[in-house]
């Protein structure tokens, strides 16, 4: 591998290689043929057929049929890119991301960072001494971007709920056994590093500690309850303690059939906000009164201006919202490589959302509650996951 370098600038679009071609890696191939300050030069699989299938997409959104490459060292070496997209199992980002970031690329990871703690702060290391080579590494938590989400962070961050007091995270999904059966990857530690909370519902933890700040403390309970041939839990539930002593509830599942939404609720002492299914359904800000109907949002100001734009009531579940989502966070990508400055997402946000998620596995292991910090300084490294209901799984290199 050739020594490190600083990114190149170019003068048009950021050349992007699209490093994993399953359906995240065809989604980030949509999204960045669409968004006009990329263009994908080049798709990494050790599958043939899947970068066909990713080329073939980006020429049907109207973009050059890139390059394919099966092996990520060749596509490196071919050069020509100047940003690296992982969207590999979680397994695979970390190590990844470091032989692009050696070859002087930016770096955009998919979420989560990786499967270990110890293995994502050793990249957070080094992503920030890419940061003082002009190099934006950034990870996916493009909910962060949903107008709603910025609505209440906004909200926060003027003291409009007053004293945080309390909060709930929920993810109620339901994933099928064909799901599970689809890869012989998914559902193990080795590579999808978690079930219900990390794979599913990391997003959604994201968006609680991106609310309440720095998670101290961890109390949690996991099981498998709907699955079988599945290392990992479809069903989990925690407590956490925040910094600013306020106390937040988590629950994730891939077993409540037929699959319902995701919700994240705040509360204040002067207001509180629900977001349900990436849409902001309630807000009440400040003013001591007492609303009677949850159903509709009670905003002003700066709030409403933001409230009412075109993409307020996007859900998930409608598949150009899930585009728009990345779009928006790419936005950020594209303006933090020109203006030479960082992400609003980078690779310690995703750092302490990950440890926080190991910390719940860490906390049902060993039946007690855990602290963040310990997980961040490597003292559970070897603690192994325990899931009441899980068999053994068989894992090979993802197809």
């Amino acid at each position: 591998m050739s020594t490190t370098s600083s990114p190149t600038p170019t003068s048009g679009p950021v050349r992007v290689l699209v490093v994993g071609c399953g359906v995240i890696g065809k989604h980030h191939g949509i999204v960045l043929t669409r968004h006009p300050s990329f263009e994908v030069v080049g798709l990494v699989d050790p599958v043939a057929e899947r970068a066909a299938a990713v080329a073939q997409a980006v020429v049907d959104e109207g973009g050059t049929a890139p390059q394919e490459y099966t092996d990520l060292e060749t596509a490196l070496a071919a050069g020509g890119a100047d940003l690296a997209a992982i969207c590999t199992p979680s397994g695979m980002h970390v190590d990844q991301a470091e032989q692009a970031l050696a070859r002087g690329l930016h770096v955009v990871i998919e979420k989560p960072l990786d499967v270990t703690v110890s293995k994502s702060a050793r990249f957070t290391r080094l992503a920030a001494e890419a940061a003082e080579r002009g190099q934006v590494v950034s990870v996916i938590s493009q909910h962060r971007f949903d107008p709603g989400a910025v609505v209440v962070r906004r909200t926060l961050d003027e003291g409009g709920f007053g004293t945080l007091t309390s909060a709930l995270a929920s993810m109620s999904w339901y994933r099928s056994q064909g799901y599970y059966d689809s890869g012989d990857w998914r559902g193990t530690w080795e590579l999808d590093g978690g079930g219900a909370v990390m794979n599913q519902g990391v997003h959604t933890v994201d968006l609680l500690r991106w609310f309440l700040g720095r998670p101290v403390e961890v109390f949690a309970h996991v099981a498998q309850l709907a699955h079988e041939r599945v290392e990992v839990e479809d069903t989990a539930t925690a407590t956490v303690r925040f910094e600013s002593g306020a106390l937040a509830t988590i629950f994730c599942t891939t077993a409540a059939y037929p699959g319902l939404t995701t919700r994240v609720q705040v509360h204040g002492t002067r207001g509180s906000a629900i977001i349900d299914n990436d849409e902001l359904r309630y807000l009440h800000v400040g003013d001591g009164e007492v609303a009677d109907n949850l159903r509709a949002a009670k905003v002003t100001g700066n709030q409403a201006e933001a409230a009412l734009g075109d993409e307020f009531a996007g859900s998930r579940n409608e598949p150009d919202k899930f585009v728009a989502g990345h779009l928006r966070q790419y936005d950020d990508i594209a303006a933090a490589i020109s203006e030479g400055r960082a992400p609003l997402v980078g690779a310690e946000d995703a750092l302490l959302s990950q440890a926080l998620v190991r910390s719940i596995y860490v906390s049902a292991a060993l039946g007690q509650a855990v602290q963040v910090q310990d997980v961040l300084d490597g003292r559970h490294d070897d603690v192994e996951p325990v899931v009441p209901g899980a068999t053994p799984a068989t894992v090979g290199v993802p197809a």
